[in-house]
Parts: C-alpha cells; sequence; structure tokens
C-alpha cells in the first residue's frame, strides 16, 4: 500500500530527473491543475524510489560483521546466543566458516511442533496445558539438526530491488551477504531494507 503523499517526499528525494521522466509520462496537454500536480509528483516519486532502488546495493546497507551461530553448536547455547542479542535468527558456519544455514524462531517453533506465526501466549498457553515443556525436546540437540538448509543468499552486489523483491518472493526476514567462497560478509535485514528507503545518498540510518 502507498504511503500518504506527504510523507514520500521525506523518504526519497526527488531529483528535477524524476519530475522531468514523470511529466513525460503524462499523456496530452499538461495543465498544471491540483489534480495532475499530484499525478506529476506520484509518478517522480516512483521514478525516485526506483533509482534509488536500483543504484544501492548490499554492501551499501547490510550489518556487519554477520553474527553467525555454529553448525554444531548445541541448541541451549544457540537461543541463548540469540536471545542475549535479541536476534529472532542468525546464518550458520561449519568450521571452515562456509555459510551452510540459517536459524530462526521458526525452526524452533518447527521442532516444538508448533505451526507458525506463533505468538508468546500461545507457547505459554501449550505448556500450561500439557505436562512438561515443549523445548525440553530440544535438549542434546545441534544446530545443523533443525536449521534451515540450504540457505538463501546474495552477493554484495545485489541491487535493493533485487533484494526487496527476494525478500517477498521467499518469504523470509534475513538474507546473509556472502563472498565467492560462500563465506558471510554482512546479513541484510528487513530493518536494514526500511531503513534504506529513507536514505538516497548511499549511507546507513
Amino acid at each position: 500500500m502507498r504511503e500518504p503523499e506527504n510523507q514520500c517526499s521525506n523518504a526519497v528525494d526527488i531529483s528535477e530527473l524524476d519530475v522531468i521522466a514523470a511529466m513525460k509520462e503524462i499523456q496530452g496537454y499538461l495543465d498544471i491543475s491540483p489534480g495532475d500536480f499530484r499525478e506529476v509528483f506520484r509518478i517522480a516519486y516512483d521514478h525516485a524510489l526506483r533509482r534509488v532502488m536500483d543504484s544501492r546495493r548490499a554492501q551499501d546497507i547490510m550489518t556487519t560483521p554477520a553474527h553467525c551461530l555454529r553448525a554444531d553448536m548445541d541448541l541451549i547455547q544457540a537461543a541463548t546466543f540469540l536471545a542475549e542479542r535479541q536476534f529472532s535468527g542468525a546464518p550458520v558456519i561449519d568450521a571452515a566458516g562456509t555459510l551452510v544455514g540459517v536459524l530462526s524462531e521458526k525452526d524452533f517453533l518447527a521442532c516444538m511442533g508448533i505451526g507458525t506465526p506463533a505468538s508468546f501466549m500461545r507457547i505459554v498457553a501449550h505448556c500450561l496445558t500439557h505436562k512438561g515443556c515443549m523445548a525440553m525436546g530440544l535438549h542434546n540437540h545441534v544446530v545443523r539438526e533443525i536449521m534451515s538448509t540450504p540457505p538463501i543468499t546474495a552477493g554484495p552486489a545485489m541491487t535493493l530491488g533485487a533484494i526487496s523483491a527476494l525478500f517477498a518472493e521467499k518469504r523470509i526476514n534475513r538474507l546473509p551477504i556472502i563472498d565467492a567462497e560462500g563465506r558471510p560478509l554482512g546479513i541484510v535485514t528487513r530493518t536494514d531494507l526500511v531503513h534504506s528507503y529513507g536514505q538516497s545518498d548511499g549511507g546507513r540510518a
């Protein structure tokens, strides 16, 4: 859904070229009435947004370094690692430092027999109405047993437009950015992507 028009200019700077491109798209004689101006502004904003999304790349907005889990890490350690950093998931690497998967809340919930989306209160209700805790079954297991694999990844040169499309297509919340050898360089999250919409100069928020 499009943001309200009075908020658009705060998100992306519209250049003169964007306005000219927008005016060229309007057919026929252009009488600058309020309605025509709104239409020019809407199209110009779309041009500006596409320009930003096509000019900025993963390497411009990724969080680095990526905080990774080890594939042989005990799930208790992994859960503690994520909880302490307030992460909902993280990339997983093997002993050689190569990305081999991603571990997220969804993987824990699936292993516990809970479908997603699942609220905290749904988990509490389940624990209160069943004997024992659902998480007890995660004892003596390691990350590689429940992680999602193969991981969905991207290179540092992928554009923001392509990343946004990938997030929507794969329904993911984080995208590990890797080098040619498959080692993590950083990570792009939905938050990084949203913050990037308000920047047209390549800087971080």
